[in-house]
């Protein structure tokens, strides 16, 4: 399944990159691709860049990477929109006639209520998160402190490359899963 992808607009990306070069130096010359990797991700994806040069699934909210603090390793944190659970759907006693709402859909994509919507109904929403170690093969070495601009703007969209793929094999069962299953309410 096509959870994570990578928008057609990489030059975007890559101005973005190229005009931000302080936002990579305390990672250049690191013996461990990790940190580098993250900031990659993190000027591919909103609020940096918006729309972001990665593009998720619909029930994608959230997707960052980070190093771990244990061991130093690549940590992925996902936040999946989620169907009730079972508890809450064999019964609708709880709902005590009071309308209750779940995720507001927007052009097919899952959205926060609006204040106005709050303002009239409950909702009840619900999240999966997933935090899940992702391996380094595959992530270019962080480039030198000296290196060249065009070779930082390279290493970043290969990590992002790499860590769309990796992502997407963690995350794409789950979504599929979640899809296959039921609606979301």
């Amino acid at each position: 399944m096509k959870t994570f992808w990578l928008d057609r607009d990489h030059e975007r990306y890559e101005r973005l990159v190229a005009s931000a070069p302080n936002a990579f130096a305390y990672s250049l010359g690191d013996i461990a691709p990790v940190t580098f990797a993250c900031t990659a991700w993190t000027f591919a994806t909103p609020p940096i860049l918006d729309p972001g040069y990665v593009r998720w699934h619909r029930r994608v909210l959230s997707a960052t990477c980070g190093r771990n603090p244990f061991d130093g390793g690549l940590t992925a944190r996902v936040e999946l929109v989620s169907p009730l659970p079972a508890e809450l759907t064999t019964t609708r006693a709880w709902w005590r006639d009071r309308g209750w709402r779940g995720w507001p859909e927007l052009f097919g994509q899952f959205v926060q209520p609006t204040d106005r919507d709050l303002s009239r109904y409950p909702h009840v929403r619900t999240t999966l998160l997933i935090e899940a170690p992702l391996p380094l093969e595959g992530l270019p070495e962080t480039p030198d402190a000296d290196a060249a601009p065009q070779d930082v703007v390279a290493a970043a969209a290969r990590a992002v490359t790499v860590l769309v793929r990796d992502l997407s094999e963690l995350v794409g069962p789950v979504v599929q899963q979640l899809d296959t299953d039921r609606a979301v309410t």
